[in-house]
């Protein structure tokens, strides 16, 4: 079967991670399955999402315009829920990017939430996909 195994993000505060992707992981349903010194994995099925803390700490922040990855996007059931997630995450660290676009920034019929947290992370909440129904004349 296709899939991610697993992704592994490199931070520089682990506090602060912990804080910000922990809240959001939890709220989508991760479960923290191990905690250590520098880091933590929260699992989803047979997936993980590990944030450990980068040996090379030179840089201070997370360029998601620089090549690599620019963001991760997680399923986020309804959009009720990605409303949810949308009005809860600044309290939590992340800031609502493209808002005055919200929830259709990815276009009409992407019904999403992108979020920044003080590293420079991007994560895309996204509602799953509600089924058109068309009309048709006889």
């Amino acid at each position: 079967m296709t899939g991610f195994h697993h992704v592994e993000v490199w931070i520089t505060n682990l506090e602060e991670a912990v804080n910000e992707w922990g809240w959001l992981l939890n709220r989508l349903g991760f479960i923290l399955e191990n905690s250590w010194e520098e880091g933590q994995s929260w699992a989803i099925g047979s997936a993980y999402l590990t944030l450990t803390t980068s040996p090379n700490t030179t840089a201070t922040a997370h360029d998601r315009r620089r090549p690599g990855v620019n963001h991760l996007a997680f399923k986020a059931g309804s959009p009720t829920s990605v409303d949810s997630i949308m009005s809860d995450a600044p309290v939590h660290g992340w800031r609502p990017l493209y808002h005055d676009r919200y929830p259709h920034a990815g276009g009409q019929d992407h019904y999403a939430g992108w979020l920044e947290n003080t590293a420079g992370f991007k994560a895309e909440v996204v509602a799953e996909q509600v089924p058109h129904t068309r009309e048709f004349l006889s």
